[in-house]
């Protein structure tokens, strides 16, 4: 086996991502584009896919204009197994032959509040198991088969040149971590605690060809958060140690580390950034 460890040993050059390319989905808004921003800036090319939120089209076009790479939108459902490999291998020999990076982001939220639902005396008010299936078929099962499609690549790649090492990065969250209150979450919490288990095991399958992260954010301001009311959001503020929500861009700095040659010794590891809600 080759030695994996990094030649450039700069900062600057740590960090560089240019000549790369790295898959993120859920990159349409939010956490996810902000992140492929991060990446495109560094030099990277970059594909986001996106569900519903066409506009990423734009934002693709907008991206390649700022940083000078090839940056494209895809429509993918992260849920169909089949559309992820074909995408992921389609996207492959269109930007050249090789993944370097994967970042599984899609998620949903869960906000149908306690599973049993409020009155106890009438069971019809129970959440549907279809809002059950939703959040674990896009926040487990997305990620599984991001991780099945991209694995297989980087396997492939390392195959043929044992010196390559991909990367797999998960977002998570703080609530695989903690049960938030004041809001009722436990199927999200579950999905996202999979989530770190799943990258946890999967650094240690793979550790001959990849290497795999998560990140946990806490509470951030994002287009997935507008239905939450400002009283709760009051909470929330009061139980984070720095007393606010983060901002997209503050998570940056994570994604780039786990991407880049500056992570290279770094799988199987988790990186809670959540204003030191967690820390108590």
């Amino acid at each position: 086996m080759a030695d994996s460890v990094p030649t450039r040993t700069s900062v600057k050059e740590l960090f560089d991502l240019t000549g790369r390319f790295a898959i993120l989905t859920g990159a349409g808004q939010g956490i996810g584009l902000d992140v492929a921003h991060a990446f495109a800036e560094q030099g990277a090319n970059v594909a986001i896919w996106y569900n519903s939120n066409a506009a990423a089209v734009d934002r693709a076009e907008e991206i390649s204009k700022k940083y000078g790479v090839i940056c494209k939108a895809y429509k993918v459902d992260v849920t169909s197994e089949e559309e992820v490999r074909t995408a992921v291998d389609a996207q492959v020999r269109e930007f050249g032959g090789k993944l370097d990076i994967f970042v599984a982001n899609a998620g949903v939220v869960w906000s149908s509040g306690a599973i049993l639902g409020p009155n106890p005396l009438n069971p019809d008010q129970q959440p549907k198991i279809s809002n059950y299936e939703r959040v674990t078929k896009t926040n487990i099962d997305g990620v599984f088969y991001g991780a099945r499609a991209a694995g297989a690549h980087f396997r492939r790649q390392y195959v043929e040149d044992d010196s390559f090492r991909g990367s797999f990065i998960a977002t998570a969250s703080m609530s695989g971590h903690i049960v938030n209150i004041p809001q009722l979450q436990a199927v999200y919490n579950m999905s996202k605690a999979a989530v770190v288990h799943l990258c946890k095991s999967l650094a240690v399958e793979w550790a001959e060809f990849a290497r795999v992260n998560t990140v946990s954010p806490g509470y951030i301001l994002t287009e997935i958060g507008n239905f939450v009311p400002e009283d709760q959001k009051r909470q929330w503020h009061e139980k984070t140690p720095m007393g606010r929500e983060g901002h997209t861009h503050e998570l940056k700095g994570a994604y780039l580390l786990l991407a880049s040659d500056a992570g290279s010794y770094m799988t199987g590891s988790d990186i809670i950034v959540d204003g030191g809600y967690c820390a108590p």
